[in-house]
């Protein structure tokens, strides 16, 4: 899929999306939630304590895989960068973590979403926080900016992910940290299905393989490269969806089971 053509899907989904969630209605797009029942990706991901006095529409419209704000081991005064922060519950919680003295900026192409974003920033009264339009793959903030790069479930949803690390590392501070949440993917996949998977998991989805992530990174120039699994999908998870696409689950168990994960994928930029 050319790279426009799928920039224009994500936009229109994750749009909608944030139209649900003004409207009262906060399933994600193809989930088990929006049929009523638990999503194995996106539920459960924050402690109670973590979103009490977040407003319940920056809650709604989280449709991450994980939570990098848990993990990033941020630390106050810090400058925190959301790539693709959609309706700003990680940047609002990086926000809390860096305190008044340091910053949380959120990037996103989506109209909407930034919108419902500005206006959970505006109810919760945090003032160390920017939300900034644009691309992940174009960062508009100037070079070795930031201390930390987070993304909660996006960086899979990108069709250039060279460019994606690449400008992750140069907005980057020397010494700086990228810690993300991301669909990843253990072994091989027949491509049907693995279509199948990723557009259940993330609407659009383009997931790498661990080996493929580890290397695009080194690729970039991020050293202490880590994978570490945080959810691994069995195929009862996607049963549903898989039998509505003709496939027999049974017979694919072995091809899909436990294969796709969500991860934290952690690196650091060289010091030098």
């Amino acid at each position: 899929m050319a790279n426009e053509t799928l920039k224009q899907i994500v936009k229109e989904k994750y749009g909608q999306a944030a139209q649900r969630v003004t409207s009262g209605d906060s399933g994600c797009c193809g989930s088990t939630a929006a049929r009523g029942g638990r999503d194995p990706i996106t539920s459960n991901l924050y402690a109670a304590g973590e979103t009490a006095g977040l407003p319940a529409q920056a809650v709604a419209a989280s449709l991450g895989c994980g939570n990098p704000t848990a993990l990033a081991d941020l630390r106050p005064g810090e400058t925190v960068l959301d790539l693709g922060s959609g309706g700003g519950i990680d940047v609002l919680l990086s926000a809390k973590r860096v305190g008044p003295t340091g910053k949380a900026y959120g990037l996103d192409m989506t109209d909407e979403m930034l919108a419902l974003a500005r206006d959970n920033q505006r109810t919760s009264g945090v003032g160390n926080v920017e939300f900034l339009r644009g691309e992940i793959e174009n960062v508009p903030l100037p070079d070795g900016s930031v201390d930390v790069i987070i993304s909660n479930c996006v960086i899979n949803l990108s069709a250039d992910k060279d460019r994606v690390f690449a400008e992750a590392f140069r907005v980057l501070k020397p010494g700086g940290r990228l810690a993300v949440s991301d669909v990843v993917v253990r072994g091989e996949v027949p491509a049907a299905i693995r279509k199948s998977v990723e557009l259940w998991i993330g609407c659009v989805a383009g997931a790498l393989g661990e080996h493929e992530y580890r290397e695009k990174l080194a690729k970039a120039g991020f050293e202490a490269i880590d994978v570490e699994p945080t959810r691994i999908y069995r195929v009862e998870d996607a049963g549903e969806l898989l039998a509505g696409a003709g496939f027999d689950t049974d017979a694919i168990a072995a091809e899909v089971d436990g294969k796709f994960m969500s991860a934290f994928v952690r690196a650091r930029k060289p010091t030098g």
